[in-house]
């Protein structure tokens, strides 16, 4: 009975690690992304780039609300329910605009 308990405790934890928009793992890449938004982090919009492939719709979603924030309302037509295919050249799109902000 107490092993299980522990399981049980032990399965509700906090995730830990860095909390980064880089992270494997949903529960911390998600609200990253959505703090690197609320802090104008402009170091994180190249991954917020990149997520815009994810296979994961949340991901993706959480993805274009971060890069809409972070380029003043642009979107380039980009939808996060798209298939890849409809996706791709709005994603083209975000990626020359991610090359020209380093310039």
């Amino acid at each position: 009975m107490l092993a299980t308990a522990l399981v049980i405790v032990g399965g509700c934890s906090e995730p830990t690690g860095p909390k980064t928009v880089n992270s494997k793992d949903l529960s911390v890449k998600i609200p990253a992304i959505k703090h690197a938004a609320e802090t104008n982090d402009r170091s994180a919009e190249a991954e917020m780039v990149r997520d815009l492939d994810a296979d994961d719709a949340a991901v993706r979603l959480y993805a274009i609300q971060g890069l809409r924030r972070l380029s003043a309302g642009e979107d380039f037509g980009y939808r996060y329910y798209d298939d890849s295919e409809a996706r791709k050249p709005a994603v083209e799109k975000w990626r020359h605009w991610l090359e020209e902000q380093k310039h």
